[in-house]
C-alpha cells in the first residue's frame, strides 16, 4: 500500500501558505508568468524518490525556507524554487543514510541566511534575487574558479561562505564602515549604483532572463548554473541602457 503524506505535510500545503499572502508569485522564466507550484514540484520529486521519511523532511525543510522568505523579504518579486528543490533532493540522495540530517542542516542554514540578510536586521536587503538566481554565487566562483567552479550554488559550502560574509557585513555596518551598502531613502540597502525600486528590478531582471544572463535559472529543475560571464558588469550596463535612474541615498 502506498504511503501518503499527511495533510499538514503535503507540498500543496506550501502552495496554500503562499496563496494566503498578497503577493504575485512571479517566475523569472521568459516562457511563463507564474512559478511552478509545489504540488507540481512534488510530482518531479516522487519521480526520483518515494521514501515517505525523506519526502516529509524535504517538505518541512521547504516550508520553513518559504515561510522565512515571506517574513523577511515581503517585497520580493520573483519566487522560483524549482532548481533549489532539485538541488536539495540531489544532495540529500547523495548523502544516503545522512539524507535527513543533511536536510535539517540545510534548512537551518537557509533560514539563518534569509533572516540575516532580510528586512528585520541591520543588512535590510529588499530581495532574495541575488542569492536565489546565482549572482552572488557566480561572483564568488569567479574569485577562485579552479577551486570553486564545481561547487553548487546551493551547497553547504557556499551557504557557509554567505553566512560568514553576512556576519562580517553586520559588524561593518555596526561600526559605520560600509561605503557601498549605505541605506537608501527607501530604508533598504542597495550595493548597486542604480535604482532597485520594484519596477526597475522587474524590468532589469526580466530583460536579463530573456537574454540568458541569469547565472542560475532557478525556474528550471535541470538548470546548468553558469559562472563565467561578467554578470555584474552586464547588469550595470543594462541598467544604463534601460535608463534606470541612479540610486538615491
Amino acid at each position: 500500500m502506498k504511503q501518503e503524506l499527511t495533510p499538514t505535510h503535503t507540498f500543496q500545503y506550501i502552495d496554500e501558505i503562499l496563496a494566503q499572502q498578497s503577493i504575485h508569485l512571479l517566475s523569472l522564466n521568459p516562457q511563463k508568468k507564474l512559478i511552478t507550484s509545489f504540488a507540481q514540484l512534488e510530482n518531479l520529486i516522487t519521480e526520483q524518490n518515494t521514501d515517505i521519511e525523506l519526502l516529509t523532511n524535504l517538505q518541512q525543510t521547504l516550508e520553513s525556507i518559504v515561510c522565512s522568505q515571506l517574513q523577511n523579504f515581503p517585497e520580493n518579486i520573483f519566487w522560483d524554487f524549482d532548481f533549489l528543490v532539485s538541488s536539495m533532493l540531489r544532495q540529500a540522495l547523495v548523502a544516503n543514510e545522512g539524507a535527513i540530517p543533511f536536510l535539517k542542516v540545510f534548512g537551518e542554514k537557509m533560514v539563518s541566511l534569509v533572516e540575516m540578510f532580510g528586512t528585520k536586521t541591520e543588512i535590510r536587503f529588499r530581495y532574495v534575487h541575488d542569492f536565489m538566481y546565482g549572482f552572488e554565487w557566480a561572483r564568488w566562483v569567479q574569485k577562485e574558479p579552479q577551486k570553486r567552479a564545481y561547487v553548487e550554488p546551493f551547497s553547504l559550502v557556499f551557504l557557509d561562505y554567505l553566512l560568514a560574509k553576512g556576519k562580517e557585513l553586520v559588524q561593518r555596518i555596526n561600526h559605520g564602515q560600509v561605503v557601498s551598502y549605505k541605506l537608501c531613502d527607501t530604508g533598504y540597502r542597495n550595493p548597486f549604483t542604480f535604482s532597485r525600486e520594484p519596477e526597475d528590478e522587474y524590468r532589469l531582471l526580466t530583460y536579463l532572463a530573456e537574454e540568458q544572463l541569469i547565472p542560475v535559472a532557478v525556474w528550471n529543475w535541470n538548470a546548468s548554473p553558469v559562472w563565467n560571464k561578467p554578470f555584474q558588469e552586464m547588469r550595470q550596463q543594462l541598467a544604463l541602457k534601460l535608463n534606470i535612474q541612479p540610486q538615491k541615498h
